[in-house]
């Protein structure tokens, strides 16, 4: 009689981020496209970009048009006549080019927050991405315990068979079934644990939690990985939002340097003359009209030399923010390099542990055709087996959770 070890069956998969599914299996990619559509975190972050990219219509003005009308009670006279009441009207624009520049700013800001939606999307990539490899590793360690507690199912049959014979005792009998105990156990809490994974994956792409995740049966380790450089990492978009705050910051002083420049403001007044009575002449009564110009000149303008020395200052700050982050960016790429390759390693390892296993099991079998088995043998190797399918698991999924990392970092 022949007894099959537990394996998982390996399906060879190149490229990045996504799985080659089965035909009942929800594609990862599709999954991703409609995280990234319905997401309400990506929502959030194109409208603070639409809202940014409106404000380019707010500063598209010139200051209010300053409008007075004056009445005089005590009416001065002049020698054409009393004087009734004054209209004016007057206008300021800015210096050539001021709004121009606050146009620049207020663009260079959107872009520095479009910056925020590229990023938002590549970790929802991630998310999405870590969540479904959860799921398949659950999946995996459950039909695992599965097949182990049918496995033992056997071996308990075989022992019942032994007592019978008095070649095993009844306590043989009841180790097996604890032992069938502790894998539907932890068979059960590995099912709970799938619905709790379950809610979160649905609640990335915003839908109904109770929809059911199919994932892929069976997932392995590609023979060779993609080269990675830490170059990459200077196209990142968390690094390229700073470049973005920096010529932010360029444009900011930009508009500081037009607003500290005159002001120069055009104007009309009017006022109304009554005729003198009883008196004839050619200007009795005439209106007065006087065109006016006037100019704003920020004569004390401290406030625009500490905006200048402010925005020295950030930029500052926002280069040593950068380089802080791609710092901790190269340290989060070297250490998903490394776990990648601990992953392989150790994956490696459980392969040749799991055919020594299926060869210690296979030797057990002959005993028991001969009437020698050791039932304790039995339990001992296949507590082994479990261990090592369970490691093998774990390390497939290191791998492909520690790959999603390596794609968020280098855009692959």
């Amino acid at each position: 009689m022949k007894y099959k070890s537990i394996q998982i069956k390996i399906v060879l998969a190149l490229g990045s981020c996504f799985l080659s599914l089965f035909a009942n299996a929800q594609q990862l990619e599709i999954l991703i496209d409609e995280a990234l559509t319905n997401n309400p975190e990506i929502q959030k972050f194109e409208l603070q970009y639409k809202r940014a990219s409106e404000k380019v219509n707010e500063v598209n003005t010139i200051p209010n048009t300053e409008f007075g009308v004056g009445y005089f009670v005590s009416e001065p006279e002049t020698r054409t006549g009393a004087q009734r009441f004054k209209v004016s009207a007057k206008q300021m624009l800015p210096w050539f080019g001021t709004i121009t520049s606050r146009e620049n700013y207020v663009s260079s800001l959107a872009d520095a927050k479009y910056e925020d939606i590229v990023i938002a999307k590549r970790k929802l990539m991630a998310s999405v991405s870590q969540s479904y490899y959860n799921l398949y590793a659950n999946k995996a360690k459950q039909e695992v315990l599965t097949e182990n507690i049918k496995l033992l199912e056997t071996y308990e049959t075989l022992a019942l068979t032994s007592v019978e014979v008095g070649k095993a005792s009844a306590v043989d009998v009841l180790r097996l079934q604890m032992r069938q105990n502790e894998m539907q156990q932890l068979k059960d809490v590995l099912q709970q644990q799938f619905l709790a994974e379950q809610t979160n994956f649905n609640n990335l792409l915003n839908r109904d939690n109770d929809v059911t995740v199919n994932v892929v049966d069976s997932l392995m380790i590609p023979s060779e990985d993609f080269d990675i450089t830490s170059e990459n990492l200077a196209l990142h978009p968390e690094l390229l939002k700073y470049d973005k705050l920096y010529q932010s910051i360029e444009q900011s002083e930009l508009l500081n340097q037009k607003e500290s420049s005159p002001m120069i403001g055009f104007g009309l007044d009017y006022i109304n003359v009554a005729e003198r009575p009883n008196m004839d002449f050619s200007d009795n009564g005439k209106d007065i009209v006087m065109p006016m110009v006037s100019v704003s000149i920020p004569i004390f303008n401290k406030k625009y030399k500490s905006q200048t020395k402010q925005n020295e200052l950030q930029q500052q700050e926002i280069t040593a923010q950068k380089q802080e982050r791609l710092n901790t960016l190269e340290t989060l790429l070297d250490k998903a390099i490394n776990e990648r390759i601990s992953a392989r390693i150790s994956y490696n390892t459980q392969t040749k542990n799991l055919k020594q296993a299926k060869d210690a099991e296979d030797i057990l079998m002959k005993s028991y055709e001969t009437g020698t088995i050791d039932f304790n043998d039995v339990l001992d190797i296949q507590e082994l087996q479990l261990k090592f399918q369970m490691n093998q698991i774990e390390s497939v999924r290191t791998y492909y959770v520690q790959t999603t990392i390596v794609n968020y970092l280098t855009n692959r």
